[in-house]
Formats: structure tokens, sequence, C-alpha cells
């Protein structure tokens, strides 16, 4: 199965709009994976960051132009079937769900997955973010279909796709997520807010960069956090987030073919991630054929 991979959010911790961030974008994060050709109705959404609300602003669009004679009212329904699965409940990764437009049209179908966080359910997290003391429409007034299930690290099943889910070094319990057509296809990985060196007390095991790479062992597209330059990481040790030349390091140990560096810091304007992404690319040119880019708001590959 084809399928094309759009980037709506790649920003971390906090949206950061503006013109020093236009080219690359200052949404938080959100990637949408949807089938092509017979299977476009298959359509996965990687955290709701502030990205999701342009995502949910485009399908409702779309619905609207395939039926122009519709009554206004009817033009919130977007008719949407998907799957979110969220990495973790950190803010700037579920901060955009509460304005996902497909959400208010009750013909919808969302279905939630991700990890509890200690003993809190995802939906416990879900519905005190859209408490009326925070938020005027809670949960329970949204008229979409919605359906929460727990993630633990292994493989499961969506509309279209084999999972993979594995446990990531940062605070909480964050998932990274490999996606493989089941048809035949392509894989992808996203994996975001993970901290691949040393530094950090995360409940992962000794093993757990072998088991990484296995985990990514062939994939063909890896989004992957290089939130900091080198320098900048070594003030943050145990912060969760890698630097850009640990996400070559990892792509290239897994043989991947195209690495996609992601959550960009919010102190990082334009001219800092080409930076980051021109040494990225000098660093992977002397280790092999591995293809860099960085993730921006809008970029659609097609895998």
């Amino acid at each position: 199965m084809r399928y094309s991979v759009t980037f709506w959010g790649a920003r971390g911790s906090i949206p950061t709009p503006g013109p020093a961030t236009a080219r690359y974008g200052g949404n938080t994060p959100c990637v949408s994976v949807q089938g092509e050709g017979s299977a476009g109705n298959r359509l996965v959404v990687l955290d709701a960051g502030t990205g999701i609300r342009p995502l949910g602003q485009m399908l409702t669009a779309a619905h609207s132009a395939a039926n122009p004679g519709s009554p206004r009212e009817s033009r919130t329904a977007v008719s949407v079937q998907m799957d979110l699965l969220v990495s973790h409940t950190h803010w700037d990764h579920i901060q955009g769900l509460p304005f996902f437009a497909p959400f208010f049209g009750p013909q919808n179908q969302v279905r939630i997955w991700g990890a509890k966080q200690g003993e809190v359910d995802l939906e416990v997290i879900l519905r005190q973010q859209m408490n009326p003391v925070v938020f005027p429409v809670p949960l329970d007034k949204l008229a979409a279909e919605l359906k929460v299930r727990h993630v633990t690290p292994g493989r499961f099943e969506i509309d279209g796709f084999a999972v993979q889910a594995m446990r990531l070094r940062h605070p909480g319990n964050t998932l990274a997520y490999r996606l493989t057509p089941r048809e035949g296809g392509a894989s992808m990985a996203y994996v975001t807010d993970n901290e691949v060196g040393s530094g950090g007390d995360y409940d992962v095991g000794p093993e757990w960069r072998q088991e990484f790479v296995r985990f990514l062992t062939g994939v063909d597209l890896l989004i992957h956090d290089a939130m900091f330059t080198p320098e900048e990481l070594e003030r943050h040790r145990g912060w969760g987030h890698s630097s850009n030349l640990e996400a070559v390091t990892i792509a290239t140990e897994a043989g991947a073919r195209r690495l996609v560096l992601f959550h960009h810091r919010p102190e990082h304007d334009d001219t800092a991630v080409d930076r980051l992404l021109e040494q990225a690319r000098e660093a992977a040119s002397r280790t092999g054929a591995l293809e860099v880019t960085a993730a921006t708001e809008g970029m659609q590959l097609t895998l």
C-alpha cells in the first residue's frame, strides 16, 4: 500500500508562531498518515499538538468541497474515521485536541490510542484537559463517536497498518510507533521526545539501546527527535531529548533509508534549524546514503 505522510506541526514544548519560524512552522507535533488510491479512507494521526487544528480544517474544507449543495450546518460533519496514536500526554502533544473540527461532527469516529501515565488512564487525562474550568466544551459533549484504547509496548493493529509500540527514554510513559501496511509496503517510525544517549533516569532496562535499534532496523522513514545541538545537549542531559547528530547515529545504526529531524526547539528560529540540518547532512554523508531533512509544516512525503 502506498501512503502519504504530512507534517502539520513539528515544534516542541510550546507553539512558536511568528516571522522567525515561518519556514519550518510553529505548531506543536502532529503528523498524518493517509493511504493513497483505494486506501484513501485510511487515516492515522500521530499526536495531537496544535498542528491537529489545521489538519481538522483541511478535512472540513475537503468535505465542503465534495458536498457543495449540503446545508451549512452539515458541513462540520466530515465523515472521518481515524486512529489517533498519542505518544504521551505532555501538553504539547495533546493541546490541539479540543480544537480538532471533526470532533464536532456526529458522523465521525475517532479511536484514540495511548499509554496510561502511572495509574492514570488516558481518557481521564483527556477529560481533565477539557474540564469546564479550563475549556468550555467537556469531552462528553463532543458530537463525534470517541473510543479511547490503552497501548502497552508490543504489537497491535489499526485500519490498514500493523503497529509496533516501544517505550522511550523520556519523562513519563512515552511510546514510539512503527507502522507497516498490512497489505505490504514501506514502513515508518514516529519517535518524538527521546533521549538516545546517556543521562536521565528512565524505566527502560539496560538493553534499551540494542532493543531500540532492532525496533527501527530497516525502517524506510524515521521521524526522530532532534531538539538540541550537541552543545545544548550537554546542558540538558536528563531532559528526554536528543541532538541532531544522535538522530543521525541511531538512524545509521538501524539502517534507516530516510531521516526527518523533528520536535524543533522553541528557541531555534529558521536559521538555527537550517544549521542543525546542514550539520546532520554532513554527518550522514560520512556514514552512508542516509537521506536527511528537517520537518516542515505542510511537507508531504510519499511511501
